[in-house]
């Protein structure tokens, strides 16, 4: 018995009626149809396949990146990612910070906390979590890093947890709420803050508060 509680073509005489009533073969009756969870659409936005290049920088507006007044206790070198502006800043010193625009976690998968670059990669490898994977199982198990890697050009690992900052091969969704909780920058920005940020800095993720 299906999920509308009819016995599938094999039923004889009323399968054979009813199929001709909707159009379809027997068969296509006795065909299982898949669970709301996996018809979801791929509404992180990643494209796996989409090349971007390394170069791909952010150089206008308010998400290119650029020294800005930035009042911090924190010593030079920490990185703070407000998440709910969709910036991210490096502290300098002086009251000042380089700050990035980012893309951020969607609605459910935003978070806040301190962690430390506990891993860098040039060109990372993509596995999606088995999280993602449960909500999306149409998405590849592995992909080998370039280009066309949603992973972009660089990414740095936040302590234990399956989040990092990284690159992305959509740069023109910097400045949206899209990801599964993850960090993205412009690949030339990515590129930049790779080469800025050693293992062990500490990283505050900000989330503003809400009621």
């Amino acid at each position: 018995m299906n999920c509308w509680g009819l016995v599938p073509a094999r039923a004889g005489f009323w399968g054979v009626l009813l199929a001709s009533w909707l159009g379809v073969s027997p068969a296509a009756l006795a065909q299982p149809r898949p669970p709301a969870a996996l018809q979801e659409t791929m509404d992180v936005g990643d494209e796996p396949g989409r090349v971007s290049t390394e170069e791909v920088t952010i150089t206008e507006g308010p998400f290119a990146r650029q020294m800005v007044l930035f009042r911090s206790s924190e010593p030079p070198g920490t990185v703070v990612i407000q998440s709910a502006e969709r910036f991210l800043y490096v502290v300098q010193g002086n009251g000042r910070a380089l700050r990035y625009g980012i893309g951020v976690g969607r609605e459910g998968f935003q978070w806040s906390g301190q962690v430390q670059v506990s891993r860098k990669a040039e060109w990372p490898d993509w596995r999606p979590p088995p999280e993602m994977l449960q909500r999306q199982p149409y998405l590849p198990r592995f992909m080998a890093g370039g280009p066309g890697n949603p992973m972009g050009a660089r990414a740095l690992y936040l302590g234990s947890t399956v989040f990092r900052i990284h690159g992305t091969n959509q740069p023109e969704t910097i400045g949206e709420a899209i990801s599964s909780g993850c960090f993205r920058l412009a690949n030339g920005d990515v590129a930049d803050l790779y080469e800025r940020v050693p293992l062990g800095t500490k990283v505050i993720i900000r989330h503003k508060a809400t009621l």
